[in-house]
């Protein structure tokens, strides 16, 4: 068995129970909901359903991000256990969780100098964050060393493939990232983006398509055109959604019916609470291997 920890956070998107299966601890961010605060914890104190149906009813959101000495804290006591970590974070274009992650590491090096400990920025979030910490947890439990999973994450992590699209626009004018006339025009004609990440970690909106029926067949082909050996794509599938299953379920049989060579079921999951403070209700994510990101 390998004697080290992989360790990611709670914007991966995976259930507690995924995390506890695949053996990779994690840190939960914080959150506030109605001006209360409340840790990330994957929908333990909170349920998702009621985290969305409190956004619909008017509660604002807001996000912070595991601290400098809160991650300190915790690689210290990992290393003083005599176990080297290997943490990943989410993308540095979304959040400062990563460089904050790399200050504590830089600090903590200098007190276990026999101990390794590595930070990767997964450039990545929600469940293609997840994806990427759930491969590299079976190539851990297939016994690669540190090392090598350091340089397979860094080498890997641009291929995975995130898509989400939206059917409601009202919380991306609440966050200020469409103006209230691009919103108001947009739900008028029943605009739904579509959008990904792009190499830098960084959300890019890349077309607006009308209508749900049309947006659900559009992030299908995304998969078709970008995924490993297209159809013939024999890795795993994760798709995530914020209060809006039957949206999620009808990508998830799209995905199924065409790339028979599927590791497995799509794994739906749950957008959760840091995450779906930005997104809102109404949001559906696919995650994939494919082709690496080049813009």
């Amino acid at each position: 068995m390998c004697n080290y920890i992989l360790s990611a956070c709670s914007p991966a998107d995976i259930s507690a129970e995924h995390f506890e299966r695949i053996g990779v601890k994690y840190l939960s961010f914080n959150y506030q909901l109605g001006g209360k605060d409340y840790k990330d914890d994957l929908g333990k104190t909170i349920s998702y359903k009621d985290f969305y149906q409190a956004m619909r009813d008017g509660a604002d959101t807001k996000t912070s991000l595991i601290s400098v000495d809160t991650y300190a804290e915790y690689f210290r006591s990992v290393l003083s256990e005599g176990k080297d970590v290997i943490h990943v974070s989410l993308s540095s274009g979304l959040s400062g969780s990563y460089n904050s992650a790399r200050l504590a590491a830089e600090d903590v090096r200098a007190e276990f100098p026999d101990r390794k400990l590595y930070v990767v920025d997964s450039l990545a979030a929600s469940s293609g964050f997840g994806l990427l910490v759930d491969a590299m947890a079976d190539l851990k439990n297939n016994g690669m060393s540190i090392d090598e999973l350091y340089s397979w994450a860094n080498e890997n992590k641009l291929k995975v493939h995130h898509w989400f699209f939206s059917t409601d626009l009202s919380f991306y004018v609440k966050g200020g990232r469409i103006s209230r006339a691009a919103g108001w025009f947009g739900t008028i004609l029943k605009i739904c983006p579509l959008l990904n990440m792009d190499l830098n970690g960084k959300l890019v909106p890349r077309e607006k398509i009308r209508g749900k029926s049309n947006v659900i067949k559009a992030i299908f082909n995304k998969m078709v055109e970008n995924a490993d050996n297209g159809k013939e794509y024999n890795g795993k599938c994760f798709i995530s959604h914020s209060d809006c299953y039957d949206d999620a379920k009808a990508v998830a049989d799209l995905v199924e019916e065409a790339f028979p060579r599927l590791n497995g079921k799509v794994l739906i999951n749950n957008i959760g609470s840091t995450i779906g403070a930005h997104t809102g209700p109404g949001t559906v994510a696919l995650f994939f291997f494919g082709k690496e990101r080049i813009n």
